[in-house]
Order: structure tokens, then sequence, then C-alpha cells
């Protein structure tokens, strides 16, 4: 006896008519306000973009301030390419 594989696919789990993958994936196009991500989903992807974004801002206040342009003219001479 063979046992059924485990799937966090949504496309398995649902009966439309033939209950077929690609049957689903046209209902899903034909129905975008049926569709809808679980609750659990949603607070788990809030949750990752906040310390996503704490990450990104503790590195650029420990990182060290660098002059992107500084005064061209005292650097080069305005014929010079070197």
């Amino acid at each position: 006896m063979t046992r059924k594989k485990k799937t966090r696919s949504l496309a398995d789990k649902v009966t439309i008519k033939t209950g077929r993958r690609k049957d689903y994936k046209k209902w899903r196009h034909d129905n975008p306000d049926q569709v809808t991500s679980s609750r659990r989903f949603v607070a788990k992807k809030q949750q990752q973009r906040k310390l996503q974004a704490l990450r990104k801002l503790a590195r650029q206040q420990s990182g060290q301030d660098i002059a992107i342009h500084p005064d061209k003219d005292t650097d080069n001479p305005p014929g010079d390419r070197s």
C-alpha cells in the first residue's frame, strides 16, 4: 500500500470540476477575489518584513559615511580621465 505524499500545494487540496491542477490554476486566475492567503501566512510575512527593515536600518547606522561625490574639481582636471 502506498501513502499519499504530503503537499503544501492548494491545487492538490481543492476539487474543482475535474480536480486537476490546471483547472484550479484557471479558476484561481478567473476569481482573484476568492483567493486569499491564510492569516497565519500574512502575519508571518509581516513579521519577516519588520525584522528585515530593522536589520537594514541597523546596517545603515553602523556603516561608515563615505563621500560619494567629493569635490570633483579638486581631484581631477576636466580633461584628465585617469
